[in-house]
C-alpha cells in the first residue's frame, strides 16, 4: 500500500491553517478553523484507507479493480461529516446569540480569569500549604504549616505528634464482648 505524499501534505496544511484559526478571538473564524480541521482530518482518513477497489455491494465490480474499497473508512467519514456539521451549527447558533448580545463575536476575556491570573501563588487559594509561603516552592517539612503558611513550631509539631499517637485508637476493652459460637462443629 502506497500513501498519496501530495495528499497528506494538502492534510497537514489544512490542519495547520484550522488549528490557526481555532486559536483566532472570533467566533466565526473559530467555526472556519474547526471546518478545516475536520475536513483535513476527514482527507486523511481517506487517504490512509487504501487504494481504491470495487464497491462493497455484493455482486458490484468496477473495471480494473481487483480488491473492495474498504468500507469502515467510508462510513466513518460520512459519521465525521455529520457530526463537524452539527458542531458546527451549534457553534454558529453560540455565534450568533453573542453577536446579538455584544454586537460583536469577539471573545474577550473574562475578567475572573484575569483576577486569578495575576494572583501569586502565596494568595491563591488552592496553595498548597506545604509550599514555602515566599518563594513557592516545595520544602523538606512538608504539610507541617500553619493555617497561615507559616512553619509549626516544635511546641506545635509534638503536639500533632501526640495526636496522631496510636494511643487514640480505642482500646480491646473499648470493643464489644462478642464472642462467636460453634454450635455445630463445623466452623460457622
Amino acid at each position: 500500500m502506497t500513501i498519496n505524499l501530495g495528499l497528506m501534505i494538502v492534510v497537514a496544511l489544512m490542519a495547520a491553517c484550522g488549528v490557526y484559526l481555532l486559536l483566532e478571538r472570533s467566533l466565526i473564524r473559530m467555526l472556519l478553523g474547526l471546518l478545516l480541521v475536520g475536513n483535513a482530518i476527514n482527507l486523511m482518513i481517506v487517504t490512509v484507507s487504501g487504494a481504491m477497489g470495487n464497491p462493497p455491494i455484493i455482486g458490484r465490480t468496477s473495471e480494473g479493480r481487483t480488491g473492495d474499497a474498504d468500507p469502515l473508512a467510508q462510513g466513518m467519514v460520512l459519521t465525521a461529516i455529520v457530526i463537524t456539521m452539527g458542531i458546527a451549527a451549534f457553534v454558529l447558533s453560540l455565534a450568533y446569540r453573542s453577536f446579538m448580545i455584544n454586537t460583536d463575536d469577539e471573545v474577550d476575556d473574562d475578567p475572573e480569569d484575569l483576577k486569578v491570573k495575576s494572583q501569586s501563588s502565596a494568595t491563591a487559594p488552592d496553595r498548597d500549604r506545604s509550599d514555602d509561603p515566599i518563594t513557592g516552592l516545595d520544602t523538606f517539612r512538608g504539610d507541617l504549616f500553619d493555617d497561615d503558611g507559616n512553619p509549626l513550631t516544635d511546641e506545635q509539631l509534638r503536639a500533632r505528634a501526640e495526636l496522631h499517637q496510636t494511643d487514640l485508637l480505642p482500646s480491646a476493652d473499648d470493643s464489644a464482648d462478642f464472642e462467636p459460637t460453634d454450635r455445630d462443629g463445623d466452623g460457622r
